[in-house]
């Protein structure tokens, strides 16, 4: 978007708060269900083999429907403008979480999941109305500010969760309906539009797809390896996210109450690291350097958490690795200001399917691959593989950077504008 199409700066503040706030009223309302899914799932099935089987089918489909529905959602925003389309997509996470609280079957839960995902890939549109209202050098800054409210989310949506799912197992999921109402009614009482008309252009829908989504991501001037890059880091962080509670159970024998703090200290290094210190982190290094240490950081934190044999050592590595919580944004931001303003939707929705795409494929990867060793003895350093896998995939997406960066600069293409 050019300067002269940008909204006034007060204008963007305004509406910069709201998608804020929108965001984080989004991820409460997921992270609330993320204690009670499971024990959800138990209900209909009849053992723990069943539970756990049918629990990774609902993961499954849920990351399939954000893969298929976020290039779908950003090219409708494309051409009706953001703000129908987030509205659209809160009201489809409400009945996500209602209809999910008064499931009687599996065949409910997976259905209620199919359209909780489809609906939460509108986060692929909030990314593109901040694009719309922030100048090409401030976006990193500012998607670094969506990451932080996605962090926040995540930290207290649990704790409340596992409080009301102690009350009642169905209490959290009309909690989260109840919040997603609540975005819907502030936005449809305050959200003011990013997009003019005179921007908007028709949706192809032979081209609204993942594979076209990506074909299209790949063709940006600026931006080519890094789709590996974002490919091979989110599969990374999705298969850390599968075998995190495992291989602390597995090495250190932890419970419930020990991977819940372990989680919450990722979340707030997260938070404060995108709210607080990315602006100062991007204006010292760059987006592009700034993503090179991330990736290196996160490379070396993966096989520090491989390494440790002792449960304060994990958090020593969780608090060393200030830089890897700064990579997403950084990559975001490039990607973003490689795109011009008529197809930001489209491009962020490409983002969130390729990432959609490594939810599905990390639990198949990370899973066997912690079983396979689950059997060792906690002091065997071969536990740690799945942490070293995630550290391979993070490494792969480091050397693809560098390789990125490098044939940038001998083109003497700019990335991005400077920041």
């Amino acid at each position: 978007m050019s300067a002269a199409t940008l909204p006034a700066a007060p204008a963007q503040g305004a509406a910069m708060r709201f998608i804020l706030l929108t965001v984080l009223i989004d991820m409460l309302a997921v992270g609330i269900i993320v204690p009670v899914l499971p024990a959800m799932v138990g209900q209909f099935t009849a053992d723990a083999s069943e539970q756990a089987r049918w629990y990774g089918v609902i993961a499954a489909v849920y990351a399939l429907a954000q893969f298929v529905a976020a290039p779908i959602l950003g090219a409708l925003s494309d051409r009706f403008g953001r703000r129908p389309v987030l509205l659209l997509g809160f009201c489809g996470l409400a009945i996500n979480f209602f209809t999910t609280a008064l499931a009687t079957s599996i065949a409910m839960l997976v259905a209620s999941r199919v359209i909780g995902g489809a609906m939460q890939a509108n986060a692929a549109v909030a990314n593109a109305y901040v694009a719309d209202i922030t100048p090409p050098a401030d976006r990193a800054k500012r998607f670094g500010m969506l990451g932080a409210m996605f962090g926040i989310g995540f930290i207290l949506g649990p704790v409340i969760g596992g409080i009301l799912g102690g009350i009642d197992l169905h209490l959290p999921f009309f909690a989260a309906g109840v919040l997603a109402l609540a975005n819907l009614a502030y936005g449809w009482f305050v959200l003011p539009e990013s997009l003019s008309p005179a921007q908007r252009r028709p949706v192809d829908w032979w081209q609204a797809n993942p594979l076209s989504s990506f074909k299209k991501l790949v063709a940006l001037k600026g931006v080519g390896l890094l789709v590996g890059v974002i490919g091979f880091a989110g599969l990374a962080q999705f298969s850390l996210y599968t075998v995190w509670v495992l291989y602390g159970s597995l090495r250190f024998g932890w419970g419930p109450s020990e991977n819940g703090w372990s989680l919450f200290a990722v979340g707030i290094v997260s938070a404060v690291v995108q709210g607080g210190l990315l602006g100062r982190l991007l204006k010292r290094f760059g987006p592009k350097r700034l993503a090179v240490a991330g990736l290196l950081s996160s490379s070396l934190a993966f096989v520090g958490w491989g390494l440790a044999t002792q449960p304060w050592m994990m958090y020593a590595v969780i608090a060393a690795n200030l830089l890897g919580a700064a990579v997403a944004a950084s990559l975001q931001g490039l990607v973003s200001a490689a795109a011009d303003e008529h197809v930001q939707g489209e491009t962020m929705g490409a983002v969130s399917s390729l990432n959609s795409l490594t939810a599905v494929l990390a639990p198949v990867l990370a899973a066997p691959l912690m079983a396979t060793v689950s059997h060792l003895p906690t002091t065997d350093w071969r536990i740690g593989a799945p942490m070293f896998f995630c550290a391979g995939l993070q490494g792969l997406a480091l050397v693809l950077a560098v390789l990125h960066f490098r044939r940038q600069a001998r083109r003497g293409t700019p990335a991005v504008q400077p920041v």
